[in-house]
């Protein structure tokens, strides 16, 4: 096992009691009352600097959004990254002091932390998952040439008994891992996918029923251009393809691009698509967000700015080719140092964090087309709170 990466205290998270209100700035036109009945359209923000997550919901029938109860609540360390179960029961946080898991009222989006308030496992994994079958936190550690994954209770949302982490090792050189996912869950054709920096992208099969270890040995993909790197992954698990977010796919003054792999078997795991990489509008993508119609690239910066932006494609299937079109007027402004990018559960809306404020998130509407429309902007917590991650209860 490797629950103890180095030697650091390890402090129980606790909710602070206090409320998030008046974040929200609500269009003119609109009410800014909260709304009645159950609420949808959870997610969570990761504020790194003042160690919090900020939970907010929309409610039912209204066009505002309301702090979850208890909310913003207070982390014991620095926090890095943040996944939520296929299920949306248990809610992980990794922090310097290692990962922690709260249960989730799914009504109220409400947490409750697990455990007796002690870390699942000391990694401070700088990104995580849980897979599709919920049996597995898939989570990488900066610094360390691994992947690892931490078998689940699905009862209590802890590490299940008996069990111990599992590693795959990745390239030599591949310590700046950026991003973790997988594909559906299963022995057959399942993977996890690590975009690595520069190294480049790694594609590890991956079975989730398996009673020992579940990784099987993996295939290295090189970035577009040497002087590049892999920064963000995601897959449309409906249509069977990966994207991935590279700093250096395109020419040009903004030369970030998404590229498109079609998921294979084991001989061939992925296979690039014809007319990827697609420039994606930016300096570097820093995520991106596959939705039923649409897939949505958001970029750190842009050049000459530091401001980010979010780029619109419209997904087209003929047969069995599926390939991307850019929205026309499809890439909107978004705030200083955008970071991470979610859908509510409703698909109405759009959102995304900043990293430097200016704000700390942003709410869009979809458009048919699937352009963006600036809705609302949010303070996560009393700035600067710099929002780093964000995550939708499914």
């Amino acid at each position: 096992m490797k629950f103890m990466r180095c030697a650091r205290l390890l402090l129980a998270v606790a909710p602070i009691l206090s409320g998030c209100k008046g974040f929200w700035n609500v269009p003119s036109g609109t009410s800014g009352s909260g709304g009645t009945g159950t609420a949808s359209g959870i997610f969570y923000v990761l504020n790194q600097k003042t160690s919090q997550v900020a939970g907010f919901s929309f409610a039912t029938g209204s066009t505002s959004l309301t702090a979850i109860t208890n909310s913003p609540y207070t982390l014991s360390a620095a926090p890095f990254a943040m996944a939520i179960s296929p299920s949306g029961g248990f809610f992980y946080v990794s922090t310097a002091a290692g990962i922690f898991v709260y249960s989730i009222d799914t009504s109220s989006g409400a947490l409750t932390l697990q455990n007796s308030g002690q870390a699942i496992t000391q990694d401070p994994a700088f990104t995580m998952t849980v897979d599709p079958s919920g049996s597995w936190l898939i989570e990488a550690v900066s610094g360390l040439s691994t992947v690892n994954a931490i078998p689940l209770d699905s009862t209590t949302g802890g590490v299940l008994s008996g069990g111990s982490e599992q590693t795959a090792t990745l390239p030599a050189g591949a310590t700046a891992v950026q991003q973790v996912t997988t594909t559906r869950s299963g022995a057959t054709n399942a993977y996890v996918f690590v975009a690595m920096g520069t190294t480049g992208l790694a594609a590890i099969p991956f079975n989730s029923a398996a009673s020992g270890n579940p990784f099987s040995a993996g295939k290295t993909y090189a970035p577009k251009n040497t002087t590049g790197g892999d920064t963000t992954v995601a897959v449309d698990v409906s249509r069977q393809i990966l994207y991935v977010g590279e700093t250096v796919a395109v020419s040009g003054s903004n030369p970030g691009g998404l590229r498109m792999f079609a998921i294979g078997d084991n001989t061939t795991p992925l296979t690039e698509v014809t007319g990827s990489p697609y420039g994606s509008g930016g300096i570097g993508p820093s995520a991106i967000l596959p939705t039923t119609n649409f897939v949505y690239v958001a970029n750190k910066a842009v050049s000459g700015s530091n401001n980010g932006n979010i780029t619109a494609f419209a997904i087209t299937t003929t047969g069995t080719t599926t390939s991307l079109t850019a929205v026309t007027s499809g890439t909107i402004a978004a705030g200083v140092s955008t970071l991470g990018l979610a859908e509510d559960n409703s698909g109405t809306y759009i959102l995304a964090v900043n990293s430097s404020s200016s704000p700390d998130l942003n709410a869009y509407t979809i458009g048919t087309s699937g352009a963006l429309t600036s809705y609302a902007t949010v303070a996560t917590g009393t700035d600067p709170v710099q929002a780093v991650a964000i995550v939708a209860a499914p």
